[in-house]
């Protein structure tokens, strides 16, 4: 006889930056969608009632994700939480890697006792210069994120060593977001970690090699890139400006969720 094994979660509230927002998985009304809105949507399809809040700005640093979501998110009592900061700081000129751990610190030991699940990530990387700059930092944040997992029973869900999500085309055209297919895998991947049966037991393998674009078409690519993405970041850099600045949490009340699933 077979035996049901969907793990018992009711509730799942999601903390974090742009990430965890959902940019760039646009949907037509304008608004963006994004892994925990998919794993929302799978996870309510086998719990009725299911509830979901998504407190997540673009931007946040994890200053900002500690004072402004974390106290929030510890007293809705959600069976899983899901917490992705850190790594905008890791992207700034000058970044206080030991502030950056303690505030990740402070951020788990309040929210693993609130929950019965934490989801912690290793969040993914585009393979290219960026990623070879800061990775030194992103791999100190990833080390942070495993100890931490460890002492406090949290899951972590490594993305940073998937190859599918490494790949170029899996991102977007700013080369910050993942697009509608990497947030897919994402949602696919923390599904599989809280124990639900797999729907694509492939979400981390390499893509398929296709031909490289032209050396124009790619200097071209890089040109609109610099001007349309680029130059506008390091402005808000400069000025101390955030492109979440004003902006609401995603969906603040924990509250029946009827998303999609795709």
């Amino acid at each position: 006889m077979q035996t049901n094994t969907t793990p018992p979660y009711s509730s799942l509230v999601a903390v974090g930056d742009s990430f965890t927002e959902g940019m760039s998985d646009l949907l037509p009304d304008g608004t963006y969608r994004g892994w925990a809105d998919l794993l929302a949507g799978r996870m309510a399809a086998h719990t009725p009632g299911f509830r979901y809040a998504n407190l997540a700005v673009r931007g946040k640093l994890i200053g900002q994700i500690v004072e402004e979501q974390v106290p929030v998110a510890a007293t809705m009592g959600a069976d899983v939480i899901t917490l992705v900061g850190g790594l905008n700081d890791t992207l700034r000129p000058k970044c206080d890697m030991v502030r950056v751990r303690d505030l990740l610190t402070e951020a788990v030991e309040r929210l693993a006792p609130s929950c019965k699940q934490l989801v912690l990530m290793r969040s993914p990387g585009r393979q290219g210069p960026v990623l070879a700059r800061f990775r030194p930092r992103m791999e100190e944040l990833f080390a942070c994120v495993d100890g931490l997992a460890a002492r406090h029973g949290a899951l972590v869900v490594d993305l940073y060593g998937a190859p599918s999500l490494g790949d170029p085309r899996m991102w977007d055209v700013d080369r910050l977001h993942l697009t509608a297919e990497g947030h897919r895998r994402i949602a696919e991947a923390v599904w599989q970690g809280l124990g639900y049966d797999p729907e694509d037991t492939g979400w981390h393998e390499p893509m398929p090699a296709t031909v490289p674009p032209a050396w124009v078409a790619r200097r071209v690519a890089d040109a609109r890139f610099a001007r349309r993405y680029l130059l506008p970041w390091i402005a808000r850099r400069l000025t101390g400006r955030s492109s979440g600045d004003g902006l609401p949490p995603k969906r603040p009340d924990l509250l029946p969720y009827e998303g999609p699933r795709r």
